[in-house]
């Protein structure tokens, strides 16, 4: 009798088994984890859902405002800086408004 799976057969099956599963290992390795880490060792960020290396952006960089201080504290500074101008534009139209009143009585006076 003839049997299809022979001691010799399952010996070439488990062989060719445990060596697609030592190289899918090795290529998962390759190519799910050691991108991650490579990424990592630069010092940028591993993006997932794209499965890209990004560089990070330093966030004073884009708001303008130096490090340590917080939005609140920066948004304060700024609203100061905006009342100052506001006072100074009121004072120089005031002026404005008093010299155009002293031109207006010197010429009735004329």
């Amino acid at each position: 009798m003839n049997r299809f799976l022979t001691f010799q057969r399952l010996g070439v099956l488990f062989v060719l088994t445990f060596g697609l599963l030592a190289l899918g290992a090795v290529a998962f390795q390759r190519f799910q984890v050691e991108p991650e880490q490579r990424c990592a060792t630069k010092g940028q960020w591993w993006y997932e859902e794209e499965r890209r290396c990004v560089t990070p952006i330093y966030l004073p960089d884009i708001t303008g405002r130096p490090e340590g201080v917080t939005r609140a504290q920066a948004s304060d500074q700024k609203n100061r800086e905006l009342l100052q101008i506001e006072r100074n534009l009121a004072a120089q139209r005031a002026a404005q408004d008093a010299e155009v009143e002293r031109q207006r009585q010197a010429l009735a006076a004329q």
